[in-house]
């Protein structure tokens, strides 16, 4: 049995350069102009999956070959048991990470397609707090903040993509050396409001890690 090896964020640019090709396919009538976005998309997906091995050869190659409807459909289905989950959490390990956060209401946990999970987010109304949670560097971290609605569509700065969005701000941990001890600083972004919605459209985890990094200090 092949081990997993395609990321959520991996997936959704692999759907989103798949549409793109279908989209050609459908569209433009000059063989080479189609060709020319085929060579194009199985580049970027390429390059999404680094640790090339054969199958990951085998899994671009097989783009030649896609022309109908139902192959664009089969082949995104036939990666799905490729996806490698987002490792399951805990309530309890959930609470460690915000130990401050006496009452701290996490999310049904039993509902989660760990599978389709970038990062772990949400929302407690309530308090007016935002939390993300995260795998970097093999270390699962979290990130508490205050969160300002925008009330209109915006850019994600993790997907990317036009949603509903409000302005996450959070108290980075690093502190310049000889900082006085009331020292802080905010760290903020606009982000999806709906983790779900962000989850679904994020192909890179850049902006995010980096962002995680500036809040926690860097773990490595």
């Amino acid at each position: 049995m092949v081990k997993p090896f395609i990321r959520n964020h991996q997936f959704n640019l692999i759907k989103k350069q798949i549409g793109l090709l279908q989209h050609a396919c459908n569209t433009i009538s000059d063989p080479k102009v189609v060709e020319s976005v085929r060579y194009s998309v199985q580049t970027q997906i390429m390059e999404s999956l680094p640790d090339a091995m054969e199958l990951h050869d085998r899994i671009v190659e097989e783009i030649e070959t896609l022309r109908t409807a139902g192959d664009f459909h089969q082949y995104v289905r036939s990666l799905e048991p490729y996806l490698e989950e987002f490792a399951p959490v805990t309530q309890k390990q959930l609470k460690k990470l915000f130990p401050k956060n006496k009452k701290l209401k996490v999310p049904n946990l039993t509902d989660i397609d760990y599978r389709s999970l970038t990062y772990l987010g949400w929302t407690d109304i309530a308090t007016n707090k935002m939390f993300l949670v995260y795998h970097l560097d093999g270390q699962l971290v979290g990130v508490e903040g205050t969160y300002t609605p925008l009330n209109k569509k915006n850019a994600c700065f993790l997907c990317n993509r036009p949603e509903e969005v409000a302005l996450f701000s959070a108290i980075t941990k690093s502190k310049p050396v000889n900082a006085s001890p009331d020292y802080y600083k905010a760290i903020g972004n606009y982000m999806c409001i709906n983790s779900d919605v962000c989850n679904k459209n994020i192909t890179d985890v850049t902006r995010l890690e980096a962002f995680v990094r500036g809040v926690v200090g860097d773990k490595r």
